[in-house]
């Protein structure tokens, strides 16, 4: 479980004269789990760990290989939509349940 703050699009709430936007953000679910995986890795890993497991796992989502849950709701598409406001609750699932070979 990883908890991401949700930022705040200053440049849609501009643009749109609106404050709605303020209080409830759209973000694709990709953009969210880059966010979490850099927060999970933290600031202290090295540049190329980062972006070595942010690239594993969007892979990872996109080839089907687990989905996300974003606040309850389950996502198994990267492009998919989430508004989110404040800090959002990710977990992740494996898509299917590996069989494990008996010897």
């Amino acid at each position: 479980m990883i908890r991401v703050s949700v930022p705040i699009d200053i440049g849609t709430i501009a643009k749109a004269a609106s404050g709605t936007f303020a209080l409830a953000t759209p973000m694709r679910v990709d953009e969210l789990l880059v966010v979490a995986v850099r927060q999970a890795l933290g600031e202290r890993a090295p540049q190329d760990k980062r972006e070595r497991g942010v690239r594993a796992a969007l892979a990872g989502l996109a080839g089907g290989r687990f989905v996300v849950d974003v606040d309850g709701r389950l996502f198994d598409r990267p492009d998919a939509v989430v508004v989110a406001t404040g800090v959002v609750t990710l977990r992740f699932f494996l898509a299917e349940r590996e069989r494990a070979t008996a010897p």
